[in-house]
């Protein structure tokens, strides 16, 4: 008998590939064993394809949902579960089913996936009290551009290369016409959302940049440069103004430590 790590290997493999040969000798009690062990696959990948399906439905609406089950069946066992939360599962499928064979006649199927992924996980987000603008005339104007905020956690950014606001409209309003023709453009959409709601809009590319980098926990005086790279109008006042009378910044780092507030 092997030891325990490489029996319950095994048979992580045999779930995973359909490859029953290193577990089938070991499996003892009763009879058939071999196909008790087959319901377990087949839960494995019954399972996780539902738990796929219910985090992409509009990518199912958009691309048909025989094709984006088909690419399920295949993600589950090419790249299965690396943590026992399901909630997390599923981050690389917007690229994984847009590099499936078919994919190519709906060339905006990764970032309308993508888009698709960020609502769900902003959706059960919790919003945590906002910073009020008062707080900010504390900081002194020298050291204002060295402070970096944390923004709430239900909050994603996204640049795309196509319109998918608009697809992503028509599926939650169930309007969509008979015919619509979706020509390329880039966007840069804000998603927000917590306790089960949420919204997306629209930015221009020097707000977002801004947002974004704030985001990612860079200083206010970095994001405002890497804004204003993008348009030299940018006016990094009014974009922080904005951030923070959305309520979008829960909490205050001062300095280089990161004092907070």
């Amino acid at each position: 008998m092997p030891p325990l790590a490489e029996t319950q290997s095994r048979f992580r493999d045999a779930l995973v590939t359909g490859d029953a040969a290193g577990i089938t000798p070991l499996l003892t009690g009763g009879r058939y064993a071999e196909k008790r062990l087959a319901i377990h696959q087949r839960h494995y990948e019954t399972s996780l394809v539902k738990a796929l399906l219910g985090k992409f439905p509009a990518t199912a609406w958009l691309a048909g949902t025989p094709f984006v089950s088909e690419a399920a069946k295949r993600f589950v066992h090419e790249h299965p579960p690396q943590a026992p939360c399901i909630a997390e599962y599923g981050e690389n499928f917007p690229r994984f089913v847009s590099e499936c064979p078919g994919a190519g006649r709906v060339p905006y199927l990764s970032e309308f996936a993508t888009l698709e992924w960020h609502i769900g996980h902003v959706a059960i987000a919790v919003d945590r009290p906002a910073v009020a603008i008062e707080e900010f005339s504390t900081i002194d104007g020298g050291a204002l551009p060295d402070t970096r905020l944390s923004l709430q956690t239900g909050l994603r950014y996204l640049h795309a290369s196509w319109p998918i606001d608009e697809l992503m409209k028509l599926y939650l309003t169930e309007t969509a016409p008979e015919r619509f023709e979706l020509s390329p453009g880039d966007v840069w959409i804000e998603v927000r959302g917590a306790r089960g709601e949420f919204h997306f809009s629209r930015l221009d590319a020097a707000e977002f940049v801004f947002r974004k980098s704030i985001l990612e926990r860079r200083s206010i005086g970095d994001a405002a440069e890497r804004a204003l790279d993008v348009n030299a109008a940018f006016d990094p006042g009014q974009a922080l103004g904005a951030l923070i009378a959305a309520g979008l910044v829960h909490a205050i780092s001062r300095g280089v430590e990161g004092e907070h507030s």
